[in-house]
């Protein structure tokens, strides 16, 4: 019973997934509109730059480690992706600073 249920669902989800990525091209089959076309520009880095604000924002600087785990793998992962320009080696390696630096340090 639960495997049919756990199947269900995960089929749902699919479908769901597979719709949502489908549909736009179903919607704007001659020509993307200019407002979209703007928004697939501004969202990515606002949402980023939102991101950035809601993982930084319980940094205590009044104790200790005093946000240098949080500070040191933000800035590693804006100097990789500067240099690298890949997103995945600079996230993953300001994941790994970062659990190094809470481990050893907080």
């Amino acid at each position: 019973m639960h495997d049919v249920h756990a199947a269900a669902l995960i089929l749902t989800m699919a479908a769901a997934t597979w719709a949502l990525r489908f549909l736009p091209f179903l919607v704007f089959r001659k020509q993307t509109p200019p407002y979209i076309t703007y928004l697939g520009e501004v969202l990515p880095p606002a949402i980023i730059g939102m991101l950035v604000i809601y993982c930084l924002r319980n940094i205590s600087f009044a104790a200790k480690p005093f946000g240098f785990p949080e500070l040191a793998a933000g800035a590693l992962v804006v100097l990789l992706q500067w240099r690298k320009r890949n997103s995945l080696l600079s996230i993953l390696s300001g994941t790994a600073l970062y659990m190094v630096l809470i481990t050893f340090l907080g």
